[in-house]
């Protein structure tokens, strides 16, 4: 059954077809009292199709819904049986609870107003009765109610999705930066080592050519002490290039350029951050340390915006690129009054302390600060050709 709630869950039509379908027959049932039964049923069983879409197009079915409701009423009063008891009324219940739930209460409002409308058609061409009206009222009630609890529930779930995606990201954003530096940090251990090796084997046998006539017992050792030398390397050499072996799929790498921006802010928006990102010039073919460095910036402005920018964070992000460099604003606002500093929350600062190093590392200029009207911005500048320390 769990399999088949799950399979049901991605297939809404063939849900609400089901729906539909018992429906349909709840409404071949009622039509045992009908007087003019042909009539009854020309316009009873059009009235479960709009559950059929109900959540595909929800605003045309219920629009659809409202229209067999009303022309269901009229055939009643025109052929003159009112003692036919159609399902309008749990499908009309069930538009306003999926208009309610999928779609917003705006939509559920209005379609409210045209079911006191029809209510009211339908009392006055004596199809309900005043006394229905109560019961009529506390369905609809009930459904609305109904559609609040779920909706929140489905808006509830969607937040905590979106932000255990961004967890997620994160999580492999910074796994990939860690490989990366422990990378740098054996390039660099390999090049001391190869460094050394190659300068003393220099000496050597620059040693070992001048005492070759004079003193073979110098030149025998030094000649001993390159083949050591040598070795010592060549085992170092194998040793750090095999750190380096591991294949990575390019689809499985973290993506960069204009394409990872699009992503990291697409992902915070559905957190219910605000975001609005403006890109000038090429960014796609920038050095890759340089892209890399605008990801890293832009990611982790956003996330501190989304952590201490309060209740409605808003965030806008410019990133252009100029002749020379590329150039980052980011600006946020939360919403926090100035004169409340207690309900900000004060972070350990590491996010900057990251920012500022890889700036550095690149060669360029980092600036933060908060404004005079609580706004907190950060601007980089990031040169294209960036220089890295020998």
């Amino acid at each position: 059954m769990r399999r088949f709630s799950l399979w049901l869950r991605g297939k809404p039509i063939v849900a609400d077809s089901m729906l539909a379908l018992v429906l349909l027959v709840l409404e071949v049932l009622g039509l045992t009292n009908a007087e003019n039964k042909a009539a009854a049923a020309a316009v009873g069983i059009f009235i479960p199709l709009p559950i059929v879409f109900r959540r595909v197009y929800p605003r045309a079915m219920a629009v659809a819904a409202l229209l067999l409701s009303f022309t269901v009423t009229a055939v009643q009063y025109v052929v003159g049986d009112e003692k036919v008891e159609h399902i309008t009324l749990f499908s009309l219940g069930i538009m306003l609870y999926t208009l309610v739930a999928y779609v917003g209460r705006r939509e559920g409002l209005w379609f409210g107003v045209g079911l006191v409308a029809d209510s009211g058609l339908s009392t006055a061409a004596g199809v309900v009765s005043p006394s229905d009206l109560i019961f009529t009222a506390m369905f609809f009630a009930l459904c609305w109610t109904l559609a609040e609890f779920i909706g929140a529930r489905h808006a509830y779930d969607t937040e905590v999705a979106a932000r255990l995606a961004v967890a997620d990201y994160d999580k492999e954003r910074r796994a990939h930066d860690a490989v990366s530096s422990e990378r740098t940090r054996i390039a660099r251990e390999l090049h001391d080592v190869v460094a050394h090796a190659v300068s003393v084997i220099i000496v050597q046998a620059d040693g070992a050519r001048y005492a070759l006539r004079r003193d073979p017992d110098a030149a025998e050792q030094a000649l001993g002490t390159i083949a050591g030398t040598g070795r010592e390397a060549l085992r170092e050499l194998r040793r750090t290039v095999a750190l380096l072996r591991t294949e990575h799929a390019p689809d499985q790498l973290p993506q960069h350029g204009t394409a990872g921006l699009a992503k990291v802010v697409e992902m915070m928006r559905g957190t219910g951050l605000a975001v609005e990102l403006e890109l000038t010039g090429e960014l796609d073919d920038v050095a890759p340390e340089v892209s890399l460095g605008v990801h890293r910036i832009v990611q982790e402005s956003l996330t501190n915006t989304l952590r201490h920018a309060g209740p409605h964070p808003k965030a806008w992000v410019q990133v252009r690129r100029r002749d020379t460099d590329v150039t980052i604003d980011i600006t946020d606002t939360g919403g926090v009054p100035l004169d409340e500093p207690a309900v900000r929350i004060k972070g350990g600062g590491m996010g900057l302390v990251g920012m500022r190093e890889r700036i550095a590392v690149l060669g360029g200029t980092l600036e933060t600060g908060r404004s005079a009207d609580g706004a907190w911005r950060v601007q980089a500048t990031i040169p294209l050709e960036p220089g890295f320390p020998e």
